[in-house]
């Protein structure tokens, strides 16, 4: 069986749900499959099943809704955030240090065994492998540089689906473009295009389809209605495409929207509470309106710390009549003191902290990378913790203020109670659990309903 490829006509078309939908669905029809990105550029990682390694969010997202247990080969690099011009790496789910971004680019010869033998591994175990492309595949000075597109799709002949967001505008010039200035080879394995987030009706793009079809001579697999979905957020930028109905809300929570905020799927249970508002606020004039401030994970924990002071938070944050959950860098930065003497995050060897909590944070090379259930606030929780800082306890509670190194604390339904029912007695909470996967399975229908699968299937039985 052949495995695919997802390739984007732009960033952002919606490669990482349909590479989910396609994955979920072809499980659904019986095939040992499973879900890959050779490399992601994210701060949004979760911990893997195998191993204790971390990996992009959605292919941990796409093999947690199949069941799969997650692993390092399902994303052999990872890139975060780092200072100007340099990014962390993650290689199989191992910290490997900060690099320089041209460096990167120079060490490609040697990244792709890595990408090569994770696929490879992978292979060995599964019929079919999806593979999701980043951006565009067709950057021409960078096309020699592609891990996830074009290495993979040669190396491994993958058949290949495009995806096009309509709603950027451009379609049918992004759509020509990328097929056409795809490498011949390539050009042979595509099936066809889908064309994504169409909104109004659909017989308005019939002439489209033809056009695609019959002057472009690119089959196109279906066109999908936009279908607000919001779970598995890759990154920031996808992230503030959530969309959220407050005609019920009780409870107005505000997201300090940091500049290096990483972990953001801690939130997606509250982004789909009916008695949550959730907020992404910049200012410190947002948080008047917030019954309770979440200052969340960072990949920097001291750029971003003194983004907060430059902006004005510290005098609210150092308020004990503040409700504050602070997750990860965010429960760092409410210590006395963030001690980084081996220059892990920055050249500030001592840092003040907002000093809710008393104590020191103290930053180590060893990274602790791990998942499982942990007593958070007197509750067994199931979550998972990414951090350099340590200090003597993972969690505290204080006079309004939670703190916990614990990522995935809302995805508890009892965890959600506990908090919200002291800021309005009347929340009333729902089963996250039970409503991930009624959605998980509501958007792959949507899919299915949508593209011809069929076409797929048979492409990769050929």
């Amino acid at each position: 069986m052949n495995s695919l490829s997802i390739f984007g006509t732009s960033s952002d078309a919606g490669k990482s749900t349909l590479s989910f939908a396609i994955t979920y669905l072809l499980h659904k029809r019986g095939f040992k499959v499973a879900p890959f990105k050779a490399q992601n550029v994210s701060n949004n990682s979760q911990v893997t099943d195998i191993d204790s390694g971390e990996i992009a969010i959605p292919q941990a997202f796409a093999a947690e809704a199949i069941g799969l247990a997650t692993s390092p080969l399902m994303n052999p690099i990872l890139l975060k955030s780092g200072g100007a011009s340099r990014a962390h790496m993650i290689i199989n789910g191992k910290s490997v240090g900060d690099t320089d971004v041209w460096e990167y680019y120079r060490n490609m010869k040697k990244l792709q065994p890595i990408v090569k033998s994770a696929f490879m591994s992978l292979h060995k175990e599964f019929e079919c492998i999806v593979a999701e492309g980043a951006g565009s595949p067709v950057e021409l000075n960078l096309m020699d540089k592609d891990l996830s597109n074009i290495y993979i799709a040669d190396e491994f002949n993958t058949k290949i689906v495009l995806v096009a967001d309509i709603q950027r505008g451009g379609v049918f010039a992004s759509i020509y473009g990328v097929y056409n200035l795809l490498p011949n080879k390539l050009r042979k394995n595509v099936i066809g295009v889908v064309i994504n987030k169409f909104q109004g009706d659909i017989s308005l793009f019939d002439e489209g389809v033809k056009i695609i079809q019959n002057e472009f001579i690119i089959p196109v697999l279906g066109v999908v209605p936009f279908k607000p979905f919001n779970l598995g957020f890759e990154d920031s930028q996808s992230l503030m495409n959530y969309t959220q109905d407050t005609g019920n809300a009780i409870i107005t929570v505000g997201v300090i929207k940091l500049p290096h905020i990483s972990n953001f799927t801690d939130f997606e249970p509250l982004v789909v509470d009916d008695e949550i508002e959730l907020r992404f606020i910049t200012s410190v004039s947002e948080m008047s309106s917030c019954d309770l401030i979440i200052l969340p994970g960072s990949k920097r924990v001291i750029d971003d710390l003194e983004w907060l002071r430059e902006r004005g938070f510290e005098k609210k944050l150092s308020s004990k009549k503040t409700n504050i959950v602070a997750i990860c860098g965010g429960y760092e930065m409410m210590f006395e003191r963030i001690l980084d003497e081996e220059s892990i995050e920055s050249d500030f060897k001592e840092v003040a902290g907002f000093a809710r909590l008393k104590g020191d944070v103290t930053f180590t090379k060893e990274k602790i990378v791990k998942k499982g259930s942990y007593n958070i606030f007197g509750l067994m929780v199931d979550g998972y913790e990414i951090h350099n800082g340590i200090t003597k306890k993972r969690c505290k509670e204080t006079k309004n203020l939670y703190g916990t190194f614990i990522h995935g604390l809302f995805d508890n339904d009892s965890m959600r109670a506990y908090i919200f029912k002291e800021i309005n007695a009347n929340y009333q909470g729902y089963n996250f659990k039970e409503y991930k996967k009624n959605a998980i399975a509501e958007f792959a229908s949507h899919i299915d309903k949508s593209i011809n699968m069929q076409i797929i299937v048979d492409a990769l039985n050929d």
